[in-house]
Formats: C-alpha cells, structure tokens, sequence
C-alpha cells in the first residue's frame, strides 16, 4: 500500500450501498406511487428478492452499526412475526400472480433471537402464496451464542442452503471490548452442525479496524478461519461513526487503529486469506472456487443490492421489517425504523415507509456505472443509453485518480487498476453526482480505508 496514496484517499466517503446514497434521497414517492413502481418492476422480472429485518438482541455490541432493539423479553417475538406477516400479504394484493423467490435473506439484529417455531411460521407464511425455485438462495444471518442445532435443523428444512456466522474477531480481548460474548467453541460448533446438516455455503463475517486489534490478532484469527474453512468470508471495513451509533462511545478513538495502520491489517488478512485459497471478490469479499460468489463473478453476473453481494439480479427488492429498505430499481423506499411505529402503520393497514426516492434517468444511468464499479472494477458507455451529461461530469472528475493510476481509460471504458481497489469507494465518489451537488459539511460518512 502506498503511503502517501493512503494519506490522500483516506477520506469520509459513501459505502454505496445504495446509489444515491440515503443522505441524497429526496424525492419520496407516495404511497399510491409506491405501488404503481412494485407492480411495474415486478411485472417486468422473473423473480423478487427478500430481505426480512428481524431487529432484536439479548446484548448490544458496541460496535454495531445496524438498526437494533436491544431486550430480553422474548414475547415481542409473536406481535412482530405477525407485523411481518401482515406487511408481506400487502405486497401479495398487489401481484396479479404468485411471486417468484429468487432470493431470501434474514438480516438484523439477531435472527436467532427468535424461536425456532416462530421462524418457521415466518417463512411458511411468506412461502405459502409464492414460488420457491430450485435454484433460490435462502440465508440467515447467525449470532455463535444464540444459534442452536434446532434453529440450523428448522430453518434447512425450511430451503435455507447458506448460513452468515458473525465472527468478527476470536480474539476475546477484543470480543469483550466490543461485547460479543461468543466463544471460538460456539463458532466452530454451529458451522460443523450447519456442514452436517447439509448447508453448502457457510459465510463468517470479520471486520478489520476493530479497538485493540493489531496484526497479532488478525494472524490468529485467520489461523482459525482456515481451520474451519468457511466457503465465503466477508472482510469489512469497521465504520466508527459514534455521532450516528452512540455506542461506540464505549471505547476511546485512541483504542482504534487508523490509517495505515488499519489499513496493513486488511492487507495482511487479505495475503493470508489468498494464500488459504481464496479469491478476494468485489471489494471486501472473499470465496473459494467452487462457491457460486466466485463462479458468478468470475462470469461477469455478479450483482450487489442492499443485502450485500449475491449472484442473482432481481429488478425488485422487498424489504419487511423496521427500518427495512425495498428497492423498485427506479425508486427506494425505507421503513419505519421504530418497531411501535413501524408496528403502528402496518396495524392501520398502510406501507410503513417514511423516507425513499424516485431514481431519475441520471440517477439510474450513474447508478449502474457505480454497481458495474463495484461487481467488476469496471464500466462502459460504448451506447448512447449509457451516457448522460453526469456521466461525463463524473469522468472528468476522476483525472487525478488516474494520474495516481488507480484507474485507466480507454475512448469508452473506465477500468480499476490493481493499485486502485482499495479505494473503489472513493472512484465511485467522483461519479456520484448528488454528493458533488451538495457535499456534506459535517460528519456523515466513515472513513475511505
């Protein structure tokens, strides 16, 4: 990693989940034109993507930057499972045929949280007016802790081929300062009960830039991942935005490595992991050959929504739950983020929305520039469709980028050099014409690197 590139770029910038960002969203659609967009995308595709938000945990990590409730009353479960149920049957009055699943994800918070008898009346539920093909990715995310041989036993019986274990880190210095109570044992025991029961891709998510951690604990953490040999592995970024999460105010900034610093700690996590036999894909994703992460990367398919990196493409996204986000692909719309209010519009029969945005042609002309950017370090605008006058502004923009050859051009074609990936972000930045139109003047974004 150069230096004096890392002090250059190592800015607050967007992690584009979303293009525009949600600071940018500006134009809600009503209701009316919220489901005129469904109906339209959903017409227009084969399959739909699921995304659930299940929000409740027993402890907070102060770490998390998710959208959470924190409580040990587990009879929340059923008026929440039923809140969810209901908002799904208000996007089944508007199919005029059963949907087709392509994609199921259940996010958080803690899905395990919830019993494994309530899951399971969740997803038969969401199942039973719609279609399940065979090659549909079903997947949950799972806290060691709280995971147990019944929730894995449920849920694969259920079509649930793919398990997300959060790890972060193993190191229980670290652990304790965050407050993950897990153990190396927990991990290792829900990933060899998930291989045994037949799940064929196990994911552990880590994070680098985490308080206290050094290269010491990345090597040993590593170590450990290799042993265990999860097929995908997602290498994130740690955001430290204490004036959005406040409880990461639990420890001191002096705790964090920064910089170079934490950016050696990817580096050398990424060394390990490549010669393990992974293939770093994206950016901050890892997956050996045989997973279909990597074959659809490696055949240009890879597509990247709110749910993170994933092989199918659908047009339409639905989000369920608080704070949920759905995705029409020429308009977004989020959720309630309070679990009474979200509750309370659903119970009065409305769509439990509260802020969203109408793409406009520019707005989904850069953000496919930016999804190509982010799926394959790449993108092009050999056809006038692909052009629009922000595209231009964009590129023009982005001289010094290729002056410090993070990214090369040919007459229609912009690529990313090898030496510009870690900052992939920061390209992405000089396309994304709402933040130049209006750049923040206080904190907003984390850091770059």
């Amino acid at each position: 990693m150069d230096t004096l590139l890392l002090r250059k770029y190592d800015v607050p910038v967007p992690r584009y989940t979303s293009y525009p960002t949600v600071p940018y969203w500006d134009n809600t659609p009503g209701e009316a034109e919220w489901k005129n967009k469904v109906k339209s995308s959903f017409d227009q595709d084969d399959g739909i993507s699921l995304y659930i938000h299940l929000p409740y945990c027993e402890k907070l990590c102060t770490y998390c930057g998710c959208n959470k409730h924190i409580t040990k009353n587990h009879k929340v479960e059923a008026p929440y499972i039923d809140t969810l149920i209901q908002e799904w049957s208000m996007y089944l009055a508007l199919f005029d045929k059963p949907p087709t699943i392509k994609e199921l994800h259940l996010g958080g918070g803690t899905p395990t949280f919830f019993s494994p008898e309530e899951l399971e009346r969740l997803i038969t539920s969401i199942t039973r007016h719609a279609q399940v093909p065979a090659d549909a990715s079903f997947s949950f995310e799972a806290h060691p802790s709280s995971t147990t041989f019944e929730h894995l036993d449920t849920l694969h019986r259920l079509g649930f081929r793919r398990i997300s274990i959060g790890v972060q880190d193993f190191s229980p210095i670290i652990l304790e300062i965050i407050n993950r109570q897990q153990t190396e044992e927990q991990v290792e025991i829900v990933t060899q009960q998930a291989r045994a029961l037949g799940y064929d891709s196990i994911n552990f998510d880590l994070i680098f830039g985490l308080p206290l951690q050094d290269k010491s604990a990345i090597r040993s953490t590593i170590k450990k991942v290799k042993r265990m040999r999860p097929d995908r592995i997602a290498f994130y970024s740690y955001a430290h935005v204490p004036w959005i999460k406040p409880s990461q105010r639990a420890y001191s900034e002096k705790d964090l490595p920064l910089g170079e610093e934490k950016r050696a700690l990817y580096e050398l996590g990424r060394q390990l992991l490549e010669d393990a036999g992974y293939a770093e894909i994206g950016m901050d994703h890892f997956a050996l050959p045989e997973d279909e992460l990597y074959q659809s990367y490696e055949a240009g398919s890879l597509h990247r929504n709110f749910m993170g990196y994933t092989p199918h493409t659908t047009r339409l996204s639905i989000g369920l739950g608080a704070s949920a986000i759905s995705d029409s692909w020429d308009g977004f719309v989020q959720n309630e983020k309070k679990i009474a209010d979200y509750q309370a519009r659903i119970e009065s029969g409305e769509f439990p929305f509260f802020r969203g945005h109408t793409l406009t042609h520019e707005d989904e002309n850069i953000r496919q520039h930016i999804l190509n950017l982010m799926c394959r370090h790449e993108t092009n605008w050999a056809h006038p469709e692909q052009q629009t006058d922000a595209l231009f502004a964009g590129l023009d923009r982005m001289k010094e980028l290729e002056r410090d050859d993070l990214i090369s051009f040919s007459h229609t074609r912009l690529q990313v050099t090898k030496k510009g990936l870690p900052f992939i972000r920061n390209i992405c930045q000089a396309l994304d014409a709402r933040y130049w139109a209006k750049r923040p003047e206080g904190a907003l974004f984390s850091q770059a690197v």
